[in-house]
Order: C-alpha cells, then sequence, then structure tokens
C-alpha cells in the first residue's frame, strides 16, 4: 500500500516593486556603436536612440566613428559584463583604453568594429595531396 498524502493548498503570490520602464528599455531598439579617440588612444563603446543622438554625440566630442549597427541597451549591457569577466575594466563614461586583444574580443563578440584600425586574420588552409 501506498501511503502518501495530498496536501491541497493554495500558494500565495508576493508581490514586489520593481521599475518596468528601466526593464523595458533594456530591450529598446537603436543604434550600438564603437568611437576612437586619436587624443587618448581610446575606444568608447556605447548605444544611441537613433541616428541624431549619434551625430549630437559626434559633433560634441572629438571622436572617429569606427562602426556602428543596430542593437540595443542589452547589447551594451552584456558587452560590458563580458569584457569585465574578461578583465578588460572602462575608464569614465565606457572608454576602454585602446588594444589589440580589445579589439579583437570586440570582433569576436560581434561588436561593430569596423576595418580601420582592425584587420580580422584570415586562416588560409593548404591541402597538400601526394
Amino acid at each position: 500500500m501506498n501511503n502518501k498524502k495530498i496536501i491541497k493548498g493554495y500558494k500565495t503570490l508576493i508581490s514586489s516593486k520593481f521599475k518596468v520602464n528601466t526593464y523595458i528599455d533594456k530591450f529598446k531598439d537603436g543604434i550600438i556603436y564603437t568611437l576612437y579617440s586619436d587624443q587618448l588612444n581610446s575606444l568608447k563603446v556605447g548605444f544611441a536612440e537613433n541616428d541624431k543622438v549619434l551625430e549630437k554625440k559626434l559633433s560634441s566630442e572629438a571622436l572617429i566613428l569606427l562602426d556602428m549597427k543596430k542593437g540595443n541597451k542589452k547589447d551594451l549591457c552584456l558587452l560590458i559584463t563580458t569584457l569585465k569577466e574578461l578583465g578588460i575594466k572602462y575608464s569614465d563614461n565606457f572608454y576602454y583604453k585602446y588594444s589589440r586583444s580589445l579589439m579583437r574580443h570586440l570582433s569576436t563578440l560581434g561588436w561593430p568594429v569596423g576595418r580601420s584600425l582592425y584587420k580580422q586574420r584570415k586562416i588560409k588552409k593548404e591541402l597538400v595531396c601526394a
């Protein structure tokens, strides 16, 4: 005989307060970009809601646009977290010191880096038939 007791009851839902707007903003589409500062020899990664916001940022600072593509704030948050886990930390306003390894990581992670500062290695394999 199986002596299992079935307990019937209702679970209560505990309400919590959180801001819905900030959660939704992470998924809002816009432009993710990479900028280069020649003076500081650094890269700036970021997110802009549209072209006008990005143009304003470019005109207000002496930065060169390396590349951009469609994306959202979540992509930026994931990139920063991943780079932090790789041991690459940013300074104020998401500026990173330029290095070849940083460019390689950004390219591997699918971040727009353009072709002016970073050239991907092309690995060619040659098959030799005897």
